[in-house]
């Protein structure tokens, strides 16, 4: 590879979360994803159900249910209502078309009362209606992903009692959407990747800083007002495909190396969303252990995010730690029967759980109980007197009827466990709190 790919693969680590998330916010608001309906944009999409193996997103979690809404602002600010939850966990995370959480509404950010807030375009001056607190968007198309706390099939009245209440509505005076910008048709997929980056960086354009970066990349195209990819000279269409493939062996070494330190095999994830240090809204922690000083590790970091975790939220909402490995530094496998032995369980102020996903595809595992996670909320589970909580993770179902209340299946292939604990106490965070080895069953 010479240095121009080299230089190229640079582009892609820092286009690729923009690319791969407005190109999944637009599937979602266009077709839905699994029980969550299409709802289009400025409208909230409520998820029925948990999640299950048919929603194929990126690390989906089963402990909430979702209400989503892709939102275009490029018309005109949106009135968004809240309900009074009372006390029970919530959380609407805002998140741009860069990927970056810029703010939270919900019962650690602001409460569990009853609220407006009107969401803006970037740069809009207006008035604002009595009561409403502003969240301004540093893009036109943003993400509202909501997670709603929900305590078995019973809770679902109260929980979709909530969803008909979370509306979201346009202010007088706004005017048309301008959309989404499409990829020029009838070009090769290396080509719409460049060719998508170059539109949606102009169409939804990051902070300053940034704009200087991808500037650096103007001799390939990657700022022109046009199409350059049209028409391309064979040595630059090279270049393209050639950095096109080694960016995506790139996204996928980071996303193996990401998160904090290894303890145990678990990659701790309290920073993993730490990327975003131009634009913190309400609801988030502007201080300087939640951003990541130098901007090209957060191009890394946020590339690998994407990959792994599409839309997760900052460590102080929700702490991830995922792990690939047993006790002995091999890959998890369905060939093999592991156990998780929890002396003490992961403090958390909400709650927490343990979801499995296969790989590469990091998707929910189906099963014949029906179980892709296990928590502090799974009804049925089996503790120690000394209330420890063993796991048993493989295939097929245990024999011994202990280790089958504790079981959550594996695939027949290899897999790789997440952990999430929700409202993280200081323990979990600051590491004082260790998980334990995934040990084999002999």
């Amino acid at each position: 590879m010479d240095w121009t790919e080299r230089h190229l693969v640079d582009a892609y680590v820092f286009g690729y979360p923009l690319v791969y998330n407005v190109s999944s916010l637009q599937a979602i608001a266009e077709h839905g994803m699994g029980a969550l309906p299409a709802a289009g944009f400025n409208a909230f999409a409520h998820s029925p159900s948990l999640a299950t193996p048919d929603e194929p997103f990126v690390s989906v979690n089963n402990d909430t249910i979702y209400s989503i809404a892709q939102l275009d602002l490029s018309g005109g600010p949106l009135l968004l209502h809240v309900p009074d939850t009372g006390g029970a966990y919530s959380v609407l995370q805002f998140v741009d078309a860069w990927t970056n959480n810029f703010a939270y509404v919900g019962r650690r950010a602001t409460g569990t009362a009853e609220a407006a807030f009107l969401i803006t375009p970037p740069g809009w001056s207006g008035d604002v209606p009595e009561g409403a607190r502003v969240i301004e968007s540093p893009t036109d198309i943003a993400t509202i992903v909501g997670r709603l706390a929900v305590d078995g099939d019973g809770d679902m009245p109260r929980v979709r009692s909530l969803q008909e209440q979370l509306t979201l509505t346009p202010m007088d005076g706004n005017g048309p959407l301008r959309g989404i910008p499409h990829a020029a048709s009838g070009i090769t997929e290396h080509l719409r990747f460049w060719d998508l980056l170059r539109r949606w960086s102009q169409a939804f354009p990051p902070s300053a800083a940034d704009r200087d970066y991808l500037a650096r990349f103007a001799q390939y195209g990657l700022t022109d007002p046009g199409n350059p990819y049209g028409v391309v000279s064979r040595e630059l269409d090279e270049h393209l495909e050639h950095a096109f493939a080694a960016g995506r062996s790139r996204v996928e070494e980071l996303a193996r190396e990401s998160a904090g330190d290894v303890v145990n095999g678990w990659q701790g994830m309290p920073h993993a969303f730490d990327y975003n240090i131009d634009h913190l809204g309400l609801g988030t922690i502007d201080a300087p252990e939640w951003k990541i000083g130098d901007r090209e590790t957060g191009y890394q970091v946020r590339a690998a995010s994407a990959r792994n975790g599409l839309w997760g939220n900052h460590g102080y909402e929700a702490y991830y730690a995922g792990v690939y490995v047993d006790a002995d530094g091999e890959q998890l496998g369905g060939s093999r029967a592991y156990e998780l032995r929890l002396a003490e369980l992961p403090p958390a102020d909400a709650f927490w759980s343990i979801t499995m996903y296969s790989m590469p595809e990091y998707h929910l595992v189906a099963n014949p109980i029906a179980r892709y996670s296990i928590g502090d909320r799974t009804p049925g589970l089996v503790t120690g007197d000394d209330g420890s909580l063993v796991i048993r993770m493989q295939h097929e179902r245990p024999d011994d009827e202990a280790a089958a209340a504790n079981w959550l299946p594996t695939p027949e292939g290899d897999f790789r466990p997440m952990l999430r604990v929700y409202q993280p106490r200081d323990a979990m965070l600051d590491g004082s709190y260790v998980m334990p080895p995934i040990t084999r069953v002999a």
